[in-house]
Formats: C-alpha cells, structure tokens, sequence
C-alpha cells in the first residue's frame, strides 16, 4: 500500500508526455527528445522516472524502477528516524526564588536547551504578590539574557492571569556575536532594576536589608513579603 502511493509521486515511462527531458546519469546529464530517452530505457532494459516534473525541460533518470522505489522508501525512514522531536520543559519560579534555586533552575534550563528542547519559564503569583509582578518581569528578563548562548527568546516576558511566562527555543551553534535582542534585554534590565532600587531611610544599608527573592529591589519590598506571609 505505502510503495503503491509511493510510485505515485512519480511519472514513468509512456507516462511523461512533453516533448523532450533532461537524463542525468553518474556521467553528467543530457538533454534530448522523450522519444530518445524511451529508447535508451528499453535497450538498458530499466525505466525511464521522471524526478524534477517542475524542471524545465523535466529531469529524468534511467533506472530500476523497483529498486529505485525501495531507495527512496529507505531514505524516508532514514530520514524520519533523524528527526527530534521537540519537547517543551517547564521552568517555574516562585515570588521568593533565591539565588541558589535561580542557579539550580538554570542549570536545567541549559540542559534542556542543549538536548534540543524548548523551554516554557513562568513565574507564579499567589494572592497579592501579584502587586510585585514587574519583579517577575526583572527575573524573567534576566534568565533569558543568561541562557543566550543557548537559546533564543521565543515570547517576551507576558502575563497572563496569575502567571508570567518566557518561552526560548534552542540556538543554533557557532552563533556567538552578541544579538539586538540581548542588548535590548540589558537595557531593559538595567532599567528595571535602576527604577526599582530602593533607597534606605532608616540608616541601614541594603546589605542589611531581610532578602525577599523577587521582592528584593521592590519598594518597600521586605516589609510587603513579610505582610502577605503573615496573611497566608
């Protein structure tokens, strides 16, 4: 049933109706009358197929049709069993993802990215953290500016309902000069976390200020983390 629709694809012999054909042969190729090429097919005792209908003229080939067909029905299972199948991997993050979860996340992130898979990073909020998604955001921006030189960003940074997602496809290799896209990251980063900073008042330093993951360059972000924990 598959060779039936395979010869299908092909046009042979009495088959091909125009008036002259290109024959291409391990010696080079040939361009001559239908007619001729019939002829040259029955003295060989193979087929005439005609491979590249679209040519102009059409390019043929003298060979055995049979074995000719069992060839192209191999080289199409090669070819499927080369094929990868893309799987998307998920990456999730929570409000408070500290620096030692980030590098863990991201250490997958490369793996997944090197063995040809997509990557689907998203931020969960939970009740009214979600007043802090712009930190989402920052974190988000800054995982696809580490992973640059394994994938590409797909889908910026995008909310939607309670979720951030970031989607990044695997790069190809030897690509290595810096993109627009990443200067456009960095910038966007940069200005993030210059808009977010928080200037101490209260004479402590920001190194003394509690850690709260995304909350940390939030205004007021400390003291909003521990509020919404004691509420939960």
């Amino acid at each position: 049933m598959k060779n039936d629709k395979l010869s299908n694809q092909y046009r042979v012999n009495e088959q091909i109706r125009v008036r002259e054909v290109r024959v291409v042969g391990d010696d080079g190729s040939q361009v001559m009358p239908t007619k001729k090429a019939l002829d040259l097919a029955r003295q060989q005792g193979v087929a005439l197929v005609e491979i590249s209908p679209k040519a102009q003229p059409p390019v043929c080939r003298l060979v055995d049709y049979s074995k000719f067909l069992y060839q192209q029905k191999k080289r199409a299972k090669e070819m499927k069993q080369k094929q990868v199948k893309v799987e998307v991997k998920e990456i999730r993050f929570g409000p408070q993802t500290d620096e030692h979860d980030y590098q863990f996340k991201l250490k997958h992130a490369q793996g997944f990215l090197n063995e040809g898979n997509k990557v689907r990073a998203y931020v969960f909020f939970r009740g009214r953290s979600i007043l802090f998604k712009e930190q989402g955001e920052v974190l988000l921006l800054r995982f696809a500016n580490d992973l640059e030189d394994y994938g590409k960003v797909e889908q910026m940074p995008k909310l939607e309902g309670k979720k951030m997602f970031l989607y990044l496809a695997p790069k190809k290799v030897g690509v290595e000069k810096k993109s627009q896209q990443k200067r456009d990251r960095e910038q966007a980063i940069a200005e993030a976390k210059a808009a977010k900073k928080v200037i101490p008042t209260d004479g402590t330093s920001a190194d003394d200020k509690p850690k709260g993951g995304l909350f940390d360059n939030a205004k007021n972000g400390s003291d909003a983390l521990k509020k919404l924990q004691n509420e939960e």
